[in-house]
């Protein structure tokens, strides 16, 4: 039996990592809390994204080890790799994540309603239930955290060899030739994947470069790679159109280029989804791109009502999303809370090799006025990279100048290499903490370890070395 409407302190719709973390924060401080999922609890992220992704990146991971075992004295050879069972282990992680959420809802008292949340007037929620009745729910508080869906390009609907992030993660085999429309964050990672995979792969990326926006000198070590992995990377060009072959599709780019591929992966971002969200009599407003418009604290033009995640026009990440929730939890509250520094969230791109950062590039700080010095230490000279035959990367600190010319605050850490998105961490609160090279400095690096990089790239920054 669900309470009555006013018995909650808090409705959140759209249960994702921005929903249920808000839901689920918000009931560990005591409030009363219903949470309102159209599909499955854990969103794009866990059941069409994030988790999946890299469940296959793991598989692709796998077949490279085997590939390269030789090199350890390891007598092994791939036979083939049977793509259903990697489906099968990747349904297997996420149903496992999904019942781990499911039980949260229990354990947290929180009242999950698995239907369509559509808000109205005086914080109403009205809810189409999966089994085709309505219910009313009226929160204190709204969490709006509808997520988003992948965009397409005009031609280019997904069906057939046409696909987004979502067809792609339920393939039940290999493409032998795959295009990925897009060289951003998630194109870069399908790329990955099906190259290691033993995929014949091209990128295709209107920009001048893979990884617009990221650091230079890490996208140039991605790319490198991507090279070694015989990725055919197609930059400053168009995609026109495709034309069917039966069996696949032939892609039109360029000046009259065309490419024939069994799959396309089109992979060109994400927009808000707010078409079923109603907001109708509500002070809620959308700007033209699709985005719900909130102020520092998360809060749209409706006193009560937030919005979190995908849905408004901040980074698009889960991390990200769950910040905002407790931002958004606290400040219902009025509880003493701080704003997300959108400027310095930790980002983190699964490709191999992996890249992550925190804080300006190197370009992005000097155009905002810095006095900047950097450094840069690659992990071929890291003796636990040697021992994991992953050398190619480095590790690049950008650090305010001080007045005497010496490397003072720690604005940025990027980072491109083996297992970076589980090493930043150290960085990412260093820039959050704007901590000094010399403060960094003296922390001790275990030995051997791939965080030995950042350690020597610091003290370098304080102008004596070790290994440097």
């Amino acid at each position: 039996m669900v309470r009555t409407a006013e018995q909650f302190d808090l409705v959140v719709i759209g249960g994702g990592p921005g929903g249920y973390a808000s839901a689920f924060y918000a009931a560990s401080a005591g409030m009363t809390v219903a949470l309102i999922e159209r599909d499955t609890i854990g969103g794009t992220c866990l059941n069409r994204g994030c988790i999946p992704a890299k469940a296959f990146l793991e598989t692709a991971a796998s077949n490279r080890h085997v590939q390269h075992a030789g090199d350890f004295g390891i007598n092994a050879t791939v036979n083939g790799i049977d793509f259903g069972v990697a489906q099968t282990r990747k349904q297997t992680i996420v149903n496992g994540l999904v019942k781990g959420l499911t039980g949260l809802t229990k354990t947290k008292k929180v009242t999950y309603l698995l239907g369509t949340g559509s808000l109205g007037p005086n914080k109403t929620v009205t809810v189409q239930l999966a089994d085709g009745s309505t219910q009313q729910l009226q929160g204190k508080n709204i969490v709006i955290a509808a997520g988003s869906t992948p965009r397409t390009i005009p031609g280019f609907t997904p069906g057939g060899p046409i696909m987004t992030s979502d067809e792609v993660l339920m393939l039940s085999k290999i493409p032998q030739r795959i295009a990925v429309i897009g060289g951003g964050a998630i194109g870069c990672e399908f790329a990955s994947t099906f190259a290691d995979l033993g995929s014949q792969v091209t990128i295709l990326e209107g920009l001048p470069k893979i990884l617009p926006g990221l650091d230079p000198d890490l996208a140039f070590v991605v790319e490198k790679s991507f090279k070694k992995k015989n990725i055919d990377i197609r930059t400053g060009v168009k995609v026109n159109s495709h034309e069917p072959t039966g069996t696949g599709t032939t892609v039109l780019f360029g000046e009259g280029e065309r490419l024939e591929v069994d799959a396309v992966v089109v992979s060109v971002g994400r927009k808000p989804f707010t078409e079923l969200l109603g907001l109708a009599g509500t002070a809620v407003h959308v700007c033209d791109r699709g985005f719900i418009d909130v102020d520092e604290y998360c809060q749209t033009g409706e006193p009560g009502v937030y919005a979190v995640g995908d849905i408004v026009n901040t980074p698009q990440l889960a991390h990200v999303a769950y910040s905002e929730a407790i931002v958004a939890v606290k400040h219902m509250r009025g509880e003493v809370v701080y704003p997300v520094m959108y400027d310095r969230v930790p980002w983190a791109i699964y490709c191999h090799p992996e890249v992550a950062w925190a804080g300006p590039s190197e370009e992005a700080a000097i155009a905002a006025g810095h006095d900047v010095v950097v450094a840069k230490h690659a992990f071929r000279s890291n003796s636990r990279a040697m021992i994991l035959g992953e050398t190619d990367g480095l590790v690049k600190i950008i650090a305010k100048k001080n007045a005497d010319g010496t490397a003072g605050q720690v604005l940025g850490v990027h980072m491109v290499g083996p297992w970076v998105t589980e090493q930043l961490s150290g960085g990412y609160l260093a820039v959050n903490w704007e901590a000094t090279v010399d403060e960094i400095a003296e922390f001790i690096q275990p030995h051997p370890s791939l965080s030995e990089t950042f350690g020597e790239t610091v003290l370098s920054l304080t102008g004596r070395t070790i290994n440097g």
